[in-house]
C-alpha cells in the first residue's frame, strides 16, 4: 500500500504509533505542511505563528529530516492549505493511505474532515501519539470526562495507569522507501530570526532526549522538582520538557518511563510523582480540548461562566509590552517577547495580572501566548488560560494572585526584574 504520512505535532522516531503503522506500506510520503496561514492575523488579532515558535519548530523539522536520511526517507515540507496541499500530494502519488496522529483543536478536526472528503477513495486514518494515554485506555468515556483535573486524577491513579498503560514504543530503524521525491516549496516558508537574547533551547528529537536524560539522570533535578519548579529564571529549576512535548520531538511516554525508570534505579519520592504529576494534567487538557471543541475558546468556557471582561486596545498593547505599573509582571512579559519562554510560575502571575487587575478578555491574552511560546499546544494554552480566568476546569473560579506577595517570594532580591526590565517594547 502507498501511504503518505502526514506529520504534525509527532516530531519523532521513537514512541510514534502513528509513524510505526505507516512504515508497514509498500512506499511511504513523509509530509509537513506548513500553514500560511500560521504567519497572519488570524484569532484575535493575533498572527499564530510567532518568530521564537517559528524557529524551534523549523529546528524540529530539519533534525527530523536528518533522522530520516539514514532510513533511505526525507521530509517533504510544502507551505500550503493542509486541505489542498494533501489531497493534491495524494492524486499526483498515487496515494491510497493517509496517516496523521489525531489533534485537539477545531481546526484541525475541520481540515482533517475536508480532507477526508476530497479523498472518499483512500484509507484515512488517525492514531493517538500526543499524551500518556490513548481514549481506549482512559478510565472513564470522553464524554464523561470529569470537570476537574482532580477527579480525573483520582480515576486514572485508581485504575492502575500510571505504570501499566503506558508503554512507549520502540524507536524505528527502518522505513519503507518513498514513491519517488516530491519538491516541496519549503523555500517558500518564512525566513527564521535569530533572538537577541541567547536561548538554550534547540528543537529536535536528539535536543529533547538529551535534556531528558541530562534533567533525570544527569543533574538528578527531578529528585528536588516539586521544591524547585517556581523559580522564575533558572535553567535547571524545573525540567524545560515543555518545548519538546509541545512539538512531540519527546513523547509524554517517554517522560513517564524515565520517571519510572529513575524511581527504579534512584528513588521515589514526592518530587519524582510531581512531575508524573504535572504530565497528567498535560493530559487531561488534551482530552479536555477534544471533550469541549469549539467552547475551548468560548469566552464563557463550556459551563457558560460569564465574568466581566472587556477588551481595551491600551491596557492590552501595555500588558504585552511590559508597560503595566507591576515590575514582576513586565519582567515577565519582556522575558516572554524577547525569548518565547517563561516559568510555569510567571505564566500564571502575568495571566492573573491581565484577568484580575487589567479585567481584559482571557482569549486576547491566550492568543498572544500562541504567537510567542515556544512550547505552544492548544489544549494546554487554552485550557490553562480558562482555568484562570474562573471559566474553566478549576472549581475554585476565578484565581488571583497578590503581585506584591509574589514578587516579595520568588524574587526577593529584585535579580529578575532587574535583569528583565529594560526590554519593555510594543505588542
Amino acid at each position: 500500500m502507498q501511504t503518505l504520512y502526514w506529520f504534525t505535532r509527532d516530531l519523532r522516531l521513537h514512541d510514534n504509533a502513528a509513524l510505526l503503522a505507516a512504515s508497514r506500506s509498500g512506499t511511504l510520503l513523509c509530509v509537513y505542511v506548513v500553514d500560511p496561514r500560521w504567519f497572519t492575523p488570524f484569532r484575535w488579532s493575533r498572527r499564530p505563528m510567532g518568530e521564537h515558535r517559528w524557529r524551534f519548530l523549523w529546528q524540529s523539522l530539519m533534525a527530523l529530516e536528518r533522522n530520516l536520511r539514514p532510513l533511505g526517507q526525507r521530509l517533504h515540507i510544502a507551505f500550503g492549505a493542509p486541505e489542498q496541499v494533501i489531497p493534491e500530494l495524494a492524486a499526483s502519488h498515487g496515494i491510497e493511505q493517509v496517516i496523521r496522529s489525531r489533534q485537539p483543536g477545531t481546526e484541525e478536526a475541520d481540515q482533517w474532515a475536508s480532507i477526508q472528503a476530497a479523498l472518499p477513495d483512500v484509507l484515512c486514518r488517525e492514531f493517538e501519539t500526543l499524551g500518556l494515554l490513548t481514549e481506549g485506555t482512559l478510565p472513564m468515556a470522553l464524554a464523561d470526562l470529569p470537570a476537574t483535573f482532580s477527579r480525573f486524577r483520582k480515576q486514572v491513579e485508581a485504575a492502575g495507569a500510571q505504570h501499566s498503560d503506558i508503554l512507549r514504543i520502540r524507536t524505528l530503524s527502518a522505513l519503507p522507501p518513498p514513491p519517488g521525491f516530491a519538491r516541496d516549496n519549503r523555500g517558500d516558508c518564512p525566513p527564521i530570526v535569530e533572538p537577541q537574547h541567547a536561548t538554550p533551547f534547540t528543537g529536535g528529537e536528539s535536543a529533547g532526549l538529551d535534556r531528558l536524560q541530562h534533567f533525570t539522570f544527569g543533574i538528578h533535578g527531578i529528585e528536588r522538582y516539586k521544591e524547585t519548579r517556581n523559580a522564575l529564571d533558572d535553567w535547571d529549576a524545573s525540567s524545560k520538557f515543555s518545548p519538546w512535548l509541545a512539538n512531540g520531538c519527546v513523547s509524554a511516554r517517554e517522560v513517564a518511563e524515565t520517571i519510572r525508570e529513575y524511581e527504579q534505579v534512584h528513588t521515589r519520592n514526592e518530587s519524582t510523582y510531581w512531575l508524573w504529576f504535572e504530565l497528567l494534567w498535560r493530559d487531561y487538557f488534551h482530552w479536555y480540548a477534544l471533550k469541549h471543541g469549539a467552547d475551548l475558546f468560548h469566552r464563557d468556557g463550556p459551563q457558560r461562566q460569564h465574568r466581566p471582561s472587556e477588551f481595551d486596545a491600551e491596557r492590552f498593547a501595555d500588558w504585552c509590552g511590559g508597560n503595566t505599573v507591576y515590575p514582576l509582571v513586565n519582567a515577565a512579559m519582556n522575558q516572554l517577547r524577547e525569548t518565547g519562554y517563561i516559568s510555569n510560575r510567571a505564566r500564571q502571575l502575568v495571566a492573573s495580572c491581565y484577568v484580575n487587575e487589567l479585567g481584559l478578555d482571557w482569549r486576547y491574552g491566550a492568543a498572544w501566548f500562541e504567537q510567542q511560546l515556544i512550547d505552544y499546544d492548544v489544549a494546554s494554552n487554552y485550557g490553562n488560560w480558562q482555568y484562570l480566568a474562573g471559566v474553566g476546569a478549576d472549581p475554585r473560579g476565578l484565581r488571583r494572585f497578590n503581585l506584591d506577595k509574589q514578587a516579595a517570594q520568588y524574587d526577593p532580591d529584585g535579580e529578575y526584574v532587574a535583569c528583565w526590565a529594560n526590554t519593555a517594547g510594543d505588542a
